[in-house]
């Protein structure tokens, strides 16, 4: 149901690590996608911000709400994917390939591997009670 390459965090992220760097792509689950509904807005960081794991790094707003985009990692954003900012659509079609939002590279490769794998992430939301 979710992509295995990916790993997941419980605040509905998605991490991929680049193949061969210290480079981690980020976007957001379709559930937590579907969980949001139409998207009005999205704020992301600018390149060369540093952010840390479990802290915000900018913020998703729909019509129900607004919520904090949380880093699965600690790092340098290197690079922000501009076509998603100009094309929210891009989230609800494909979040997990055009849908990426930011590239960080990473400090510490550990927190990457201790994120949740796509059945340990299932499992949490259906502990949960969430639909997926």
């Amino acid at each position: 149901m979710f992509p295995d390459e990916l790993k997941y965090t419980k605040t509905h992220e998605w991490a991929k690590m680049e193949e061969n760097t210290d480079v981690v792509i980020v976007g957001i689950t379709d559930h937590a996608v579907k969980q949001l509904g139409d998207i009005a807005f999205l704020e992301l960081p600018e390149a060369g911000n540093k952010i840390k794991k479990d802290s915000p790094f900018g913020a998703i707003e729909s019509i129900k709400a607004v919520f904090d985009l949380t880093s699965p990692v600690t790092g340098e954003v290197i690079e922000t994917n501009q076509q998603i900012t100009d094309n929210l659509e891009l989230l609800n079609t494909d979040p997990y390939e055009q849908g990426w939002m930011i590239k960080i590279k990473i400090e510490n490769k550990n927190e990457f591997e201790s994120l949740m794998n796509a059945s340990v992430y299932e499992g949490f939301l259906n502990e949960k009670g969430e639909e997926h």
